[in-house]
């Protein structure tokens, strides 16, 4: 079965005023808050989350059910510019990792990984996008 669960930590969450999440909104179902091991930088308006190897970095955000995930994912690689038909390296890669949901269960769930250096990028301390604007 392909996994349905999509880990959100930027301008996709509740509250980011964002189109995209409005889309995210009707296509899904709210699961959770949730945390995935990992730093968050500031890339420009939003953030970009990379995988960190220490369990004290966590990246705070969303977890999402798709009611049809290949099609939600088609559309939300396209708005990430990740995928076919975008010129590599992309800024996002979308991979399969397991997050913490705030009831300390984990479980599998896309997540999208930014893909280039973080070099001159500013961490965000806490990985919270959100308590960091």
């Amino acid at each position: 079965m392909f996994e349905s669960h999509l880990f959100v930590y930027g301008t996709l969450r509740q509250g980011g005023a964002n189109p995209m999440h409005d889309f995210l909104a009707r296509e899904s179902d709210f699961i959770a808050h949730a945390t995935w091991q990992g730093r968050l930088y500031r890339v420009d308006f939003y953030p970009g989350a990379v995988p960190s190897d220490d369990p004290a970095e966590l990246v705070h955000g969303e977890v999402y059910r798709l009611r049809r995930p290949l099609f939600a994912l088609a559309e939300l690689d396209r708005y990430e510019a990740c995928g076919p038909g975008f010129a590599h390296p992309t800024e996002y890669v979308r991979e399969l990792h397991q997050v913490r949901l705030h009831n300390g269960h984990t479980i599998a769930a896309w997540v999208y990984i930014y893909n280039r250096p973080v070099e001159g990028l500013e961490l965000i301390p806490g990985g919270d996008f959100f308590a960091a604007r």
